[in-house]
């Protein structure tokens, strides 16, 4: 039997049972998933922040339905028959659908010293017991309520298009001639630890040497709901000793793999949405189908890679460096699934989509 999600409430009255905890969007549909309250929200403080009656969360989207006394019935899945066995007779199942323009879930990587829940967009399934049936505001106490967070990740497209191609020509001070660079990817798709190979071409007609290829790949974060709130960090910084001599060719293949692993001390790095004790992966490219608001987008997440030739000359004033940059832009989506929601990779793969500065 697959695994099962069990959450019970302090008072032990109510005890919430999932069958999984990640969601996938197919952009026209969200799998369906079973709640009693569902609410996706943007937490852009930590909890030690939440003071003088201050909270540093804001309610993206929130929906509640009532199962007791029951007033909704659910086409019953393969899931909820094997739930309610577990659950016993006193079980209500439940469903509901998560609509396809919120935002995926996005956690940004706490500092080391940081404690209580990390920044950015979740998703919470809350059972409780109320009071007032009318009443959908009312406080309720911390041991009428059973929660667990979910995930809302993004399907990746199954076909693969063309990889993107970029190319620059640089002149230098002394020398009559320039140095020629081209980069390219076979494809616009790649998943999470996957390698990502990086064609290169050099044409040095230069009287200068490239002492040596530099391959970095950036991640920039944009809070949408603060839009002065944009900011960058490198996920890859890798040197590659190769050298092209001065009026020669060079043409090769370099691989990259931007791992998590390599980037845990970087405090506001993007990640996958976390769960408690499963591990993630670096967030994926936001990738929106239509023009939605800003309030229901949350965080932006895009990827460039930027191939540098570092070209060395001497003088009077010792050794000058100077670089050859062309970037190429590329987006990411998390986690492909097959039609009937299946997981087909456990490694969390991240797709890198690309296009062309």
């Amino acid at each position: 039997m697959a695994k099962v999600y069990k959450k019970s409430s302090g008072n032990g009255g109510l005890t919430l049972y999932l069958g999984k905890r990640d969601y996938v969007d197919h952009f026209n549909k969200v799998d369906i998933v079973v709640y009693v309250q569902l609410a996706c929200a943007f937490r852009y403080g930590s909890d030690d922040l939440d003071v003088m009656g201050l909270c540093f969360r804001k309610d993206i989207w929130i929906q509640h339905v009532q199962i007791y006394p029951e007033n909704h019935k659910p086409t019953l899945s393969a899931m909820h028959e094997t739930l309610l066995k577990k659950a016993g007779d006193d079980a209500v199942p439940f469903s509901f659908e998560i609509p396809n323009n919120l935002p995926c879930s996005v956690s940004l990587q706490p500092g080391p010293d940081d404690k209580g829940k990390a920044c950015g967009v979740d998703f919470e399934v809350k059972t409780y017991l109320a009071k007032d049936r009318t009443d959908p505001d009312e406080k309720i106490e911390k041991k009428d309520t059973a929660r667990l967070i979910i995930r809302k990740v993004q399907f990746a497209p199954s076909q693969v298009g063309a990889g993107p191609k970029a190319e620059i020509c640089k002149s230098f001070m002394m020398s009559d001639k320039p140095v020629h660079l081209e980069v390219s990817m076979e494809k616009d798709l790649y998943f999470h630890g996957e390698a990502i190979p990086i064609k290169i071409k050099v044409n040095n007609e230069s009287n200068k040497t490239v002492k040596n290829i530099k391959i970095i790949v950036d991640q920039t974060t944009d809070i949408v709901l603060y839009s002065a709130d944009k900011y960058t960090k490198a996920v890859l910084n890798k040197e590659f000793g190769e050298t092209v001599e001065a009026g020669s060719t060079y043409e090769n293949t370099l691989t990259i793999t931007p791992l998590l692993s390599e980037n845990k001390e970087k405090r506001g790095l993007s990640l996958d949405g976390r769960l408690k004790d499963e591990d993630t992966n670096l967030a994926s490219s936001t990738m929106l189908t239509k023009i939605v608001e800003n309030e229901v987008i949350g965080i932006m997440v895009s990827y460039k890679i930027k191939v540098n030739l570092m070209v060395a000359g001497g003088g009077l004033l010792g050794g000058l460096t100077s670089r050859v940059s062309p970037e190429v832009e590329k987006e990411a989506t998390y986690r492909k699934e097959d039609t009937e929601g299946k997981q087909r990779d456990r490694k969390k793969p991240r797709t890198l989509t690309s296009t062309t500065k």
